[in-house]
């Protein structure tokens, strides 16, 4: 495809799959609008780049569907002083928007070829103010030993979980705010929760798909 090819195809994915499922904030469209999602792909799946599902990623991973961030980005309401946690960091586009609304985001992923596709992503579009670890961050030791420590104004969790661990839940400030896909496939929900100290006001925004988060505990079962 060529340039004027992707920005035909990157304003019909905000006219017809974004802004159509009430996605309205005028700012974020125009972010979304501007950035060429293409080139946050490996080459052989570049012509994907605006489809309405999922796009496949190296490891066996995917990236999240454009309605998917869009509708993170929007739940947030990020006004540009946030420390950020994301984990999952993919091929490291929503790590962008991220950090385009933000002070700091840190990024989380366990697979190191996402790890490098995702830095050399974020470096060649000038983002400066995100940092991607390979780390497990299912595994508090190991967040603790990549140096990912305090606390953190917003979480972003970019896969399948049942619940957010307890260690995730406390490294949030007493006012922040969660976005996750809360369930187990195939009833998941995309979740914002807004926490005011102990009380949480908790929206799902849609019911949708997506791959189980990776890295969890293995919980064993006795047989008697």
């Amino acid at each position: 495809m060529t340039t004027a090819n992707f920005e035909t195809a990157r304003r019909n994915m905000v006219e017809y799959q974004i802004r159509c499922c009430k996605v309205l904030e005028p700012e974020l469209l125009d972010m979304i609008e501007s950035l060429p999602r293409e080139e946050y792909l490996p080459d052989d799946v570049r012509s994907l780049a605006y489809m309405e599902g999922h796009v496949p990623l190296p490891t066996g991973q995917e990236m999240l569907s454009p309605l998917q961030e869009a509708s993170m980005m929007q739940s947030l309401k990020l006004k540009g002083d946030e420390r950020v946690l994301e984990i999952g960091t993919g091929t490291g586009f929503l790590t962008t928007m991220l950090a385009m609304r933000s002070a700091e985001v840190v990024s989380c992923e366990i697979h190191a070829e996402l790890v490098e596709l995702a830095h050399n992503n974020l470096e060649s579009h000038g983002v400066s103010n995100a940092s991607v670890h390979h780390v497990n961050a299912m595994n508090p030791e190991a967040l603790a030993n990549a140096g990912i420590t305090g606390m953190f104004d917003v979480i972003v969790l970019t896969a399948a979980i049942d619940k957010i661990p307890e260690h995730i839940k406390n490294m949030l400030k007493p006012q922040g705010q969660i976005v996750a896909f809360i369930g187990k496939n195939p009833v998941l929900s995309l979740v914002h929760m807004a926490y005011e100290g102990a009380a949480c006001t908790k929206t799902a925004l849609f019911e949708t798909l997506l791959q189980d988060m990776e890295g969890m505990p293995v919980k064993r079962e006795f047989i008697f």
